[in-house]
């Protein structure tokens, strides 16, 4: 046994963390992976984590999209929003969705007097696949959601191709 063996042992850079012995393995691998990933993630540029971050403020509606033989219907969850924010346009192989969400609140007590507000603009643009008969589009508004009927043309309904599966 040497002299420098009983001595504590000073953590060098890029050393691995010790683990103690009350310890289990995990913990201490957490640890050690929780300062790899920090130590990568601070090397890199901040602009694309900070524009991610940027966005996270903004307000974008949970959508669904659902296709049958007959129709398209497209839900949207827009809540605290109005029917005349939203703006809905059709193409000829796409919808578009968007709104701008404008938010205020006020608080006032015996000592202070507070306002929040927030505004976020959004869009969505969801590609068709098929045909829509234009005169038949129904989308309604109610309690937050925003349901859209896109009913396929005739001619739409009837393009079924069935692809037959070989065995290789």
């Amino acid at each position: 046994m040497t002299l420098t063996s009983l001595l504590p042992r000073r953590k060098r850079r890029g050393d691995i963390g010790l683990r103690k012995d009350h310890e289990g393995p995990y913990p201490a691998f957490r640890r050690e992976m929780d300062r790899l990933l920090d130590r990568f993630f601070r090397s890199l540029d901040d602009e694309p984590f900070g524009a991610i971050e940027a966005m996270e403020g903004d307000f974008m509606p949970s959508i669904d999209v659902r296709e049958t033989n007959k129709e398209i219907k497209v839900t949207a969850e827009l809540p605290g929003m109005d029917e005349n924010e939203i703006d809905i346009t059709l193409s000829k192989d796409s919808l578009t969705i968007k709104g701008e969400k404008r938010e205020e609140t006020e608080d006032q007590g015996k000592d202070y007097f507070r306002i929040e507000r927030r505004f976020g603009s959004f869009s969505r643009v969801i590609p068709l696949g098929a045909e829509v008969d234009e005169s038949k589009v129904d989308a309604r508004f109610k309690k937050g959601v925003l349901t859209i009927r896109l009913p396929k043309s005739a001619e739409a309904q009837n393009q079924r191709r069935r692809i037959q599966v070989k065995s290789i």
